[in-house]
């Protein structure tokens, strides 16, 4: 008997017949919406991992089980298992949100694998005044079902899949450290998360406006894979139904509705998306996608489309984020204090740097739980190293081991959080930690790939650290997506077209960068005069430095130095900069 010896239901881990129980409970709702071909998925994998067989879940046994294949099924030929098991996560997600909002037994399939997780929610004390504790006997009678107490206040409406792949293990080695800089109470008893703390998004199913079964199912497919690629990025929420219930679970109505459509012609894929702000019916982003599924296929065009979608909704400093700002501007509430982070890396002024970093401390004290605010916060402190001259700080060693050690607790809070990884891997970087910072760098690329911002940074650490190659290619990609604040990422074309030697194009990405957000900017643009020999042009960006930012040109050689940890790569830039006539100095320690 699984969990023997645990009175009732809500001390310790969850028996078999809890589970099973919960099983009928979830396929007799209203609220799990899937075919009957998903409910005997769920029921399959269930059954084999209460009975021990967990290491058997694999996609070749499902599709023979399950979907009748046979044993020439080929996982990479027929993705039937795949799609139906990212399907039922979120429908199990959706259940959870509704019907299932106060259910102490919470079923999930994380990703990466097809067998099911139990969780008995914590429900803070029991009626005879015994708080419940997490019981250390495994489930089942074969290998330990994944199980974890879930924290925080019953009907919260978010439940993590806490999937760790190996390069995310190694960032938790780092993030398990103690938090010094932070007065804040223990991540366990921290308050979670909802949706009521961020914007959250009602996704309907894309239209077929074109009669047949072809197009009704890439409709249907473009629209899961929209939900799925939404729901690494943690700013926002992801709904697909709407009802009392699921407002009295999350708090509030979902703030924006996606739609669209889909259209065939021949061989031609149209898809038409729009974003529409909920409270007036305003139209905020709408943009139509074509492509050829001769080209890719069908399944990897809609993968194609659906990603596009996804990434321009949700991407940070796009189109909601700015609708946001403009909506509840004044607010003093997490989410504000999040856009408030996002208005400031546009403005890039002191006085924005520091509403921004108060506004996060205030969050920050109020949501010790939130990996995000805490996030951020960590940024802006890094942001005192990376924008010391345009934000006229003076960063100390103190002031990295506060960024480091808050990016640090963000991971601890959620170590799938991309924004979370992403700043760990800054913080590792300025603290001249390479190995560490590209580790955690590939942790938050592969935790959401579609996050602009993450790809962007990530790309720009890769090739500073001398891998250009693969650097430079995230970084065009972070470009032709918009990423980041306007001209922000062109400087890291410039670099990385300086480097292969390509300086015509490395002047024509830094001319088309922001010169005014950061004077790192125009430093390089010098640099590449002076190896094009361009010595009128590069004398006026002399003259800018020493007018507009007189540190910079005293402190070239270590600031250079801190970005670029190959000698050859310094040398280079370092050659450009003395051809414009700068001399390089030597770098000098950080003073406490």
């Amino acid at each position: 008997m699984i969990g023997a010896g645990v009175e009732g239901s809500n001390r310790g881990l969850p028996s078999s017949e809890d589970v099973r129980q919960q099983l009928d409970r979830i396929l007799s709702s209203s609220e799990f919406r899937l075919p009957e071909r998903a409910r005997r998925f769920l029921e399959f994998v269930i059954d084999e991992t209460l009975g021990g067989r967990r290491e058997y879940l694999k996609a070749f046994t499902i599709a023979q089980a399950v979907f009748g294949r046979d044993a020439n099924f080929d996982a990479q030929q027929d993705p039937c298992v795949r799609i139906e098991a990212g399907r039922l996560r979120r429908e199990l997600e959706h259940y959870y949100l509704t019907a299932g909002a106060a259910d102490k037994i919470v079923v999930t399939i994380p990703k990466g694998g097809y067998a099911p997780s139990f969780e008995v929610r914590r429900t803070g004390e029991t009626p005879d005044g015994q708080e419940v504790r997490p019981s250390d006997q495994p489930v089942g009678n074969g290998p330990q079902v994944g199980l974890s107490v879930a924290r925080g206040k019953v009907g919260g409406p978010r439940y993590r899949y806490w999937v760790i792949a190996g390069s995310v293990a190694i960032v938790l080695v780092a993030a398990t450290a103690a938090l010094q800089h932070m007065r804040t109470p223990d991540a366990a008893n921290a308050p979670v998360v909802g949706a009521r703390d961020r914007p959250t998004i009602l996704v309907e199913g894309f239209e077929s406006v074109t009669d047949g079964t072809l197009a009704s199912d890439i409709s249907r497919g473009i629209t899961d894979d929209i939900i799925e690629k939404l729901v690494p990025f943690n700013e926002i929420g992801v709904v697909t139904a709407v009802s009392p219930s699921t407002d009295k679970a999350a708090g509030a109505q979902p703030s924006y509705v996606l739609q669209g459509s889909v259209r065939l012609e021949g061989n031609t894929l149209r898809s038409t998306a729009r974003l529409v702000r909920r409270a007036d019916g305003a139209v905020i982003w709408a943009n139509n996608y074509d492509a050829d599924m001769q080209v890719q296929g069908v399944l990897k065009t809609q993968t194609s489309v659906a990603q596009n979608i996804a990434t321009a909704v949700a991407r940070p400093f796009g189109v909601m984020f700015r609708a946001d700002t403009e909506t509840i501007a004044g607010s003093d509430d997490a989410y504000a204090c999040v856009l408030s982070y996002y208005s400031y890396r546009n403005e890039m002024t002191t006085a924005a740097h520091d509403a921004a970093q108060s506004c996060l401390q205030r969050a920050a004290e109020k949501m010790p739980g939130d990996s995000n605010v805490t996030a951020l916060l960590s940024l802006t402190h890094l942001d005192e190293f990376r924008f010391a001259f345009q934000l006229n700080t003076k960063p100390t060693a103190a002031t990295l081991e506060t960024a480091k050690g808050l990016a640090e607790h963000a991971v601890q809070l959620d170590p799938t959080n991309a924004r979370a990884l992403q700043a760990l891997m800054l913080a590792n970087f300025f603290s001249n930690d390479m190995p560490e910072a590209l580790r955690a760098g590939a942790a938050a690329y592969a935790s959401n790939p579609n996050d602009t911002e993450v790809a962007g940074e990530y790309g720009l650490r890769l090739s500073m650290s001398g891998d250009w190659d693969k650097g430079c290619e995230l970084v065009s990609t972070a470009v032709s997506k918009n990423a980041g604040p306007r001209g922000y990422y062109e400087v890291g074309m410039a670099l990385c077209a300086f480097m292969r030697g390509d300086t015509q194009a490395a002047e024509l990405w830094s001319r088309m960068s922001d010169l005014d957000y950061n004077p790192m900017h125009r430093l390089v643009l010098l640099s590449i005069l002076g190896a094009l020999g361009k010595g009128d042009e590069a004398r006026e960006q002399i003259d800018w430095l020493k007018s507009k930012a007189p540190a910079v040109i005293s402190n070239i050689g270590p600031e250079v130095e801190k970005r670029l940890a190959r000698k050859q790569d310094q040398a280079r830039f370092f050659a450009g900069l003395r051809a414009a006539g700068i001399p390089v100095q030597t770098s000098a320690p950080l003073q406490n």
